[in-house]
């Protein structure tokens, strides 16, 4: 296909990977966090990491918005459905994350929620218009790739006059997550994560631009190279980010150019401008409670926020027990460190959200069989 095999050029792949061995320092071990999921099912899905030396390892990030998804936030999804009697819609993902008392939204739908799958929030607008006299909520989540259509929908909520449409916004922005990680690398109960630079993400850039990772590269000297999702988009900002560990450089280089530059998108950025204000504070899976890491809806649309409109009080709760999601979401383990993946804890049968996103990274490696991989 044209644009995509290019990317996926077995030969290309040989001589990218053959100048990887070349370049990487035999002396000492390099650290890289792929902070998307998207990155991280490329990398097991294309064996990626079989193909670089044994001293550059592959660390996952938190890059997954289902993964990093608080059971409390999918805990108010399923309260306003079964007690509101509103209909919830919202994107496949969600539907099977793992929330309090063995409930997940599918299970709330069992038990007569009226809670829709959309593929986006312009579905969830439509259903609005065609039943007025029925409360819909979208439950939007997502980084900053999926927050402008959310806008869009509540701009166009408001330009029909909808009153029975509202949104339950859980949008959180990438640069706290990489901040979160930067500052706190060790982790009391987990370890600590070793990291040596960053493939920064693809589709988020598209919309804030380059610019953003900037201040990462300058204040904690961690290269960041933005990438794309194919292979040889991974393999080549490997390999520019061991160019920068070994020339002492910690700059934001974009590989990826064909889609971001420095600035990203300035009209979707002023649309979630207008639209959203920052939070001050917003409970993570595996990050905890960050300043400033997410969007909530501006005071002008406040009739459209559902958190305003229903009786809606947030309550954290803690994840399962055997569960490693935590670990793993700030990249201080891997899937396969934890005791119930591939067995208690599979696709089918997930009992974190790590495993239930077409992003997760547990996902990847159960999916693409890197549960295989030894230590």
């Amino acid at each position: 296909m044209k644009y995509i095999d290019e990317f996926r050029d077995g030969e290309v792949a040989k001589g990218l990977a053959e100048a990887i061995r070349r370049e990487a320092n035999p002396a000492r071990s390099y650290h890289f966090m792929e902070f998307c999921g998207g990155h991280t099912h490329a990398i097991s899905r294309y064996g990626v990491s079989d193909l670089l030396p044994a001293n550059v390892k592959m660390i996952h990030g938190p890059g997954c918005p289902v993964c990093v998804l608080p059971i409390g936030r999918v805990d108010q999804a399923i309260r306003l459905a079964l007690e509101q009697g509103i209909t919830l819609c919202t994107y496949g993902d969600c539907l099977r994350v793992p929330a309090s008392d063995s409930l997940s939204l599918l299970k709330a739908k069992a038990r007569g929620g009226d809670i829709r799958m959309v593929y986006s929030s312009a579905d969830a607008v439509t259903l609005a218009q065609k039943n007025p006299d029925k409360q819909v909520v979208f439950f939007a989540i997502g980084f900053e790739t999926t927050t402008p259509p959310t806008a869009v929908a509540i701009k166009q909520a408001a330009a029909l006059g909808l009153k029975n449409f509202s949104v339950l916004c859980c949008h959180v922005l990438t640069p706290s997550a990489i901040s979160s990680i930067l500052e706190s690398p060790e982790v009391r109960q987990w370890g600590t994560v070793p990291l040596d630079g960053f493939i920064g993400p693809a589709h988020v850039s598209t919309i804030i631009g380059s610019r953003p990772y900037e201040f990462f590269a300058e204040e904690y000297r961690k290269p960041v190279v933005i990438a794309g999702f194919e292979p040889l988009d991974v393999m080549q900002a490997i390999r520019m980010l061991i160019r920068q560990v070994n020339e002492g450089r910690a700059e934001v280089e974009n590989e990826f150019s064909r889609a971001v530059d420095r600035d990203g998108n300035k009209k979707a950025q002023a649309l979630v401008a207008e639209v959203f204000e920052m939070r001050k504070n917003f409970e993570w899976r595996g990050l905890n409670i960050l300043p400033y890491s997410a969007l909530r809806i501006r005071s002008q649309f406040a009739e459209f926020d559902a958190e305003k409109r229903f009786p809606l009080g947030y309550a954290s709760v803690p994840d399962h027990k055997a569960c490693e999601c935590g670990a793993i979401l700030r990249g201080v383990k891997r899937p396969q460190d934890c005791k119930i993946f591939g067995t208690v804890c599979t696709p089918e049968n997930p009992v974190g959200s790590c495993m239930v996103s077409s992003e997760g990274a547990c996902a990847a490696h159960y999916t693409y069989g890197r549960y295989k991989d030894v230590a």
